[in-house]
């Protein structure tokens, strides 16, 4: 099994469309790109793999087209080409997934201040639009969402984005504009482990929690709330990163079926519970970055 996953035609046209997908919001050919964002899965396909483009057996694009759910997500975009920032998020939460959000913890979230909303990341998408119409309502608009999933590549949510990039000519401008928010009055949200959780050993539970937000935090002074969002994605989410995992198979394939396991999670209820917030100051030098970060990440973990 591992060997025909590694060997699979599905797995090299999902990493073509990932990749695509990543250019055009990251390059300059963006530029040329029409002002609306659309997925176009034969578009891509035809610029990447021409060449075999009429080789690859169309029950394969049709699968593709229905695991990113091309329809359903141009369709959202063409419903709500009106609004875009927090709107947006409502117009997801209560009319396209319809989902019910119970909070806990509210006393937490300070009515003045910037602060870092540093939360786990169990689903890779519907979460971090679920803290964005919540804390965006509460803000007045005024947040800024640290992202690098799937969420980056949609349009309507520029005024709210802060695009994480590590790598390649994006770099400095990625950082620049993370030091712009940091430093602007806007309260700042950010899922510190980048990618969504994975199950290890039976429990659902993010990977190590990145130290830029504990960096942040002590260079702004910007306290700390911890958020704990409860949910999960299916198991054949996690059995999938799991066998791409055991394969050595170092790019995360399986984000392509995030936007999949959204509608999984349409109609449901959420619960969100805000910690006390931590005063940067906590932050010395008692422990590194690193292990500050792994402190606030429990901290999250006992909020459920």
């Amino acid at each position: 099994m591992i060997k025909k996953l590694k060997n699979s035609p599905l797995l090299a046209m999902g990493c073509h469309i990932f990749v695509h997908l990543r250019q055009i919001r990251c390059g300059e050919d963006a530029m040329n790109q029409t002002n609306a964002f659309r997925i176009n899965i034969d578009k891509v396909l035809k610029d990447k793999v021409s060449k075999y483009y009429n080789r690859i057996p169309k029950f394969l694009i049709s699968y593709l087209k229905r695991t990113v759910h091309q329809e359903d997500i141009n369709g959202i975009l063409e419903r709500n080409n009106d609004v875009e920032g927090v709107a947006f998020m409502h117009a997801l939460v209560k009319n396209e997934f319809n989902l019910h959000l119970h909070l806990k913890g509210e006393e937490n979230i300070p009515g003045k201040g910037q602060f870092i909303f540093a939360s786990n990341h169990p689903l890779g998408g519907l979460d971090g639009i679920c803290l964005s119409s919540v804390l965006g309502e509460r803000y007045d608009g005024k947040i800024k969402y640290l992202v690098n999933d799937i969420l980056y590549y949609i349009d309507p949510l520029k005024p709210i984005f802060i695009p994480i990039n590590k790598y390649g000519s994006q770099a400095r401008g990625s950082a620049k504009a993370m030091n712009e928010a940091y430093a602007s009055d806007n309260q700042i949200i950010t899922f510190p482990a980048g990618l969504c959780s994975r199950k290890v050993k039976g429990m659902i539970i993010d990977m190590e929690w990145m130290k830029s937000f504990i960096i942040k935090a002590v260079e702004y002074r910007r306290d700390v709330i911890p958020v704990h969002f409860a949910g999960r994605n299916s198991n054949f989410f996690y059995n999938f990163a799991n066998i791409r995992k055991a394969t050595g198979i170092k790019f995360n394939i399986e984000l392509i079926y995030l936007p999949d396991e959204m509608y999984k999670n349409s109609n449901q209820t959420f619960t969100i519970t805000f910690g006390k917030p931590i005063p940067w100051q906590t932050f010395d030098k008692s422990k590194t970055p690193s292990e500050w970060a792994q402190y606030v990440k429990e901290v999250v973990y006992t909020l459920k």
